[in-house]
């Protein structure tokens, strides 16, 4: 994505407060001193068998983008890819009808959309949001000694592998189903960033580097979902997780006690995946409290340090 995005050219206008540039997860516009637009466009292929789960957690992915960034969802736009053939099938129904749950559920409106003829199945979401450009949270505003906070467990690209070859538990897919379908809202924190294509390892490197921090990550308090660790050991591991592990390799640094396994889970590709906030840690306290019963975990799992930008070192 950086070989593509280099072709890019630096945006000049002063409104632009956020662009591609520092691998944010949404584009922040300023309109006036205390009002900026936040908008993300994010869409994939179908991850689980069931059409009405697929549209909860592409929904769900989708949104997490505008949380990520301090902001709060306006409306949302479909965007749909589906087979002109099978649209008496109702599949496309229920795909749309799980998205619609998850942002009626959370106040947001959907105002239209736009669909095309396709034979892979696509489904996600434009999301337009709003934040006070003094508060909106990046990637660029870790600093030494915060806390680093982890919302949900990793494990959901090995299980979506799991699901594709007809080998993951019926249990595990359903817990998998909910943990990624929990639409999550964050503030009070300084910077942060949701887990998802380029594993917790991948994203937390970026966030580092656009901060100028290195980070400190505790392998043993970073929760993994049910069922994933087994089936990782099964060989459930996609291209894309292997791809992540092998991209960061130069800037991160296991301990010896650290699994072969455990170093592909903490780079595997997560959809839907939790939030990674750095807090200060005079208010993790309440912030813990503000999360509890809204988040499937609330877990500190490393901090942020001096050192060179972008560096991890991970301990068991």
């Amino acid at each position: 994505m950086a070989q593509v995005l280099r072709h890019v050219l630096p945006v000049e206008d002063p409104n632009a407060l956020v662009g591609h540039t520092t691998g944010d997860d949404a584009a922040v516009y300023r309109l006036t001193d205390d009002r900026a637009l936040v908008v993300t466009a994010d869409f994939f292929t179908p991850i689980v068998d069931d059409p009405y789960d697929f549209g909860r957690i592409a929904a769900t992915n989708a949104l997490s983008d505008i949380y990520a960034m301090g902001a709060k969802p306006m409306f949302v736009l479909n965007l749909v890819g589906f087979p002109r053939a099978l649209l008496s099938e109702g599949i496309l129904d229920e795909i749309l009808r799980g998205g619609s749950d998850v942002t009626r559920g959370l106040g947001i409106p959907t105002l239209g959309g736009h669909t095309i003829d396709d034979a892979e199945p696509k489904y996600g979401l434009v999301a337009i949001g709003e934040v006070d450009p003094n508060h909106m949270v990046t990637n660029t505003g870790a600093k030494p000694g915060d806390l680093l906070v982890l919302t949900k467990p990793i494990g959901s690209g090995v299980i979506a592998t799991a699901i594709k070859k007809g080998e993951a538990p019926d249990d595990v897919i359903a817990n998998a189903v909910d943990i990624m379908a929990a639409a999550m809202v964050n503030g009070g924190v300084l910077a942060a960033t949701d887990v998802t294509g380029f594993g917790l390892l991948g994203h937390l490197r970026g966030m580092m580097r656009a901060s100028g921090t290195a980070a400190n990550l505790r392998s043993s308090d970073v929760p993994v979902m049910h069922g994933a660790r087994e089936l990782a050991i099964g060989g459930h591991i996609s291209g894309g997780s292997k791809r992540n592990l092998e991209d960061v390799a130069a800037d991160v640094t296991f301990s010896g006690e650290v699994d072969e396994i455990k170093r592909v889970l903490l780079a595997d590709a997560q959809t839907s995946g939790g939030m990674l906030m750095c807090v200060k840690p005079d208010i993790l306290a309440p912030l813990m409290a503000d999360l509890y019963g809204q988040a499937p975990v609330t877990a500190v799992i490393g901090e942020v340090t001096e050192g060179e930008p972008g560096k991890i070192r991970v301990e068991a």
